[in-house]
């Protein structure tokens, strides 16, 4: 399962957005409203749980100054990919897009895909926040 985000323009230099996005507890600041848990776990991983999910455990599995950041599941059971690419319009502007990419079932597939989608937007739009 592949889905994308908007793309979202940001007043900050892609390498700024690029380290705000690679210091973990600044996730906190992008989930939704919803948000029933976050709590950093280790420099590189962080745990968020919202309202009528299970938590997820997300842990940083790549970064490739400026341009790209690749967040993972921690856990085998739900297998998946947040990646952030950035890219760079101007010394002080930048637009970044999330990809979510999965591998799960059909049934699971079709109960995730709506929240999933929806979480990702928020996360995007919620870029300026940082």
């Amino acid at each position: 399962m592949n889905l994308e985000s908007p793309k979202v323009t940001v007043q900050k230099s892609a390498q700024d957005l690029f380290d705000q996005l690679t210091d973990v507890k600044n996730f906190e600041k992008l989930m939704p409203d919803n948000i029933a848990k976050f709590e950093v776990t280790g420099e590189d991983a962080f745990i968020f749980g919202l309202k009528g999910m299970p938590e997820i455990k997300l842990k940083m599995k790549d970064k490739v100054a400026p341009n790209k950041i690749v967040l993972g599941a921690a856990s085998d059971k739900l297998p998946f990919t947040l990646t952030s690419n950035i890219d760079s319009i101007s010394d002080s502007e930048s637009a970044v897009q999330l990809f979510f990419e999965g591998e799960f079932n059909a049934m699971m597939a079709m109960m995730i895909k709506g929240p999933i989608s929806k979480f990702i937007e928020t996360l995007a739009n919620n870029m300026n926040k940082l």
